[in-house]
């Protein structure tokens, strides 16, 4: 058999093995293009992945998916749904809670005071399926019960359009929102009317809040007027390389104005970048 047939699985299922040149080839473009890193030791991940891609377009080797993919077609259609299941999609409502506690007690009463707007803009980069915007979201209405004449408005984005797609029609299990209060449950999420299917969906109130829009991050250029008081971007930066993250952040950080905050995920820093932020909690910055 050669290295780009197909091979029948212990399951019945074609499998194609994904060569190493064809490897360096694809991870090659997903760097250059996307900015995210793909290391060999994800060879055996980016092949599991990519056969859902194969099987959708019925091809047996990769050989011919690379083929299809940089054909004008390909790069005009393929490369989305290739990126869609090729890019990590992983989190949850209220994720890193402490974020919402600070924008509760210290960011907003700031934004309050200093901004001089009755329009909060909040941009989430790196959205994956909505649970971070509309947990943003929640706390953004909480927030403004209390503060009459305010309103708000999120940017969301992602670079997967299957993950948007989710975003939008706000639908998730039950068991993902277990850990949340009962009060916001019961003021935020719908259950679905059949109880054997488990499922809640986001209420319209704050759907209609959110503005979902593909972006590629790598292709953010900075802005010359800044319009947003909070940008968050968690848990994103560490598929890119440290000159990718300088890339975006500098961008990321020309969207908020001054004094306004960006988020960052737990394991992410700005420790040696030359960027207009200085920090204020950990992975908490105001721009200067």
């Amino acid at each position: 058999m050669e290295k780009n047939d197909s091979a029948i699985s212990s399951s019945g299922l074609y499998s194609a093995e994904l060569s190493q040149f064809e490897f360096n080839k694809l991870s090659n473009f997903i760097m250059t293009e996307y900015g995210i890193k793909m290391p060999p030791e994800k060879k055996i991940m980016l092949q599991s992945r990519l056969q859902k891609r194969l099987k959708a377009l019925n091809m047996n080797n990769f050989k011919d998916y690379i083929e299809y993919l940089f054909s004008p077609h390909g790069m005009s259609e393929e490369v989305i749904h290739m990126m869609d299941v090729v890019s990590t999609n992983k989190t949850d409502f209220f994720r890193e809670s402490i974020h919402f506690d600070f924008m509760l007690e210290t960011a907003l009463p700031h934004a309050v005071k200093n901004f001089n707007t009755r329009l909060i803009k909040v941009w989430s980069a790196g959205c994956s399926s909505g649970e971070e915007p509309y947990t943003l979201a929640i706390t953004l209405s909480e927030f403004i019960e209390n503060h009459h004449g305010i309103d708000y408005h999120i940017l969301a984005s992602d670079i997967s359009t299957k993950m948007l797609e989710t975003a939008v029609n706000a639908v998730y299990k039950e068991d993902r929102i277990a850990d949340i209060p009962l009060v916001l449950k019961k003021k935020y999420f719908l259950r679905s009317k059949d109880k054997n299917q488990k499922k809640v969906r986001i209420v319209s109130a704050l759907r209609n809040k959110i503005e979902y829009v593909r972006i590629n991050l790598l292709e953010l250029t900075p802005v010359r007027n800044a319009e947003y008081h909070f940008v968050f971007c968690r848990n994103v930066l560490i598929y890119f390389d440290r000159p990718t993250q300088f890339k975006i952040l500098s961008a990321l950080s020309s969207n908020l104005i001054k004094g306004g905050f960006l988020f960052l995920g737990h394991s992410e820093s700005i420790t040696g970048l030359d960027l207009p932020l200085r920090p204020i909690i950990p992975t908490v910055f105001s721009k200067i």
